[in-house]
């Protein structure tokens, strides 16, 4: 064990190490040697992922799991299939830190849906185009309408239903407003962001 001594703009930090190689972790792996992907069967049942689709190397998904063309899932993302069936549509992009877990219903997840970083889920169904803010937590068996915008750190209770083009906010969440056109661009926004941005992973890959 050592001991440095750090100075930054005036305060004084003490630093302690246990040795004097400890290796840098980055989502459950050492930098420089991370497996490709995080991949797992579960009870005879392994993800199934569209070509194109973009995993990141820290992203773990089990068990009966599919994800569709052009999506993107982002790093140390779990979604874990080991009690009912989780499917994710086209285009969709499952941000850095999410978990989507089955219980005992089958979750499925449309078309163009944005799930954004830190997210909790475990609702029945996320219907086309819907935008779910950061850290949000959508709760069992609940319903996203279409296009509907669930606002960053909100709380869907167990079974709520939220209609199409709503915006609810809060815990528990409550109805704002509906969306509007400039809502819709910003979803449309994103999409082409990450879009490039899966393509610009993708290439790297090669």
């Amino acid at each position: 064990m050592f001991e440095v001594l750090y100075k930054h703009n005036g305060w004084t930090f003490l630093i302690i190490y246990l040795c004097k190689h400890v290796p840098v972790i980055m989502g459950g792996c050492t930098l420089g040697k991370c497996n490709k992907n995080m991949l797992y069967s579960f009870d005879d049942k392994k993800p199934v992922i569209a070509k194109n689709a973009f995993i990141a190397d820290t992203a773990c998904i089990i068990g009966d799991v599919s994800i569709g063309e052009g999506s993107n899932v982002w790093f140390n993302t779990v979604i874990r299939a080991d009690r009912a069936t989780i499917s994710i549509g086209k285009n969709c992009s499952i941000q850095d830190n999410v978990v989507i877990h089955s219980d005992e219903t089958d979750v499925r997840i449309g078309d163009g849906v944005i799930i954004g970083h830190g997210c909790v889920m475990h609702g029945r169904l996320i219907e086309n185009n819907a935008l779910i803010g950061m850290n949000a937590t959508i709760l069992h068996g609940a319903k996203i309408g279409e296009s509907a915008i669930i606002a960053a750190g909100a709380l869907v209770p167990p079974g709520q239903n939220i209609p199409a083009r709503s915006v609810v906010v809060g815990v528990p969440c409550k109805h704002l407003r509906m969306v509007t056109d400039d809502d819709l661009k910003v979803i449309e926004t994103t999409h082409v962001n990450y879009a490039k941005l899966t393509q610009k992973y993708l290439d790297q890959k090669r």
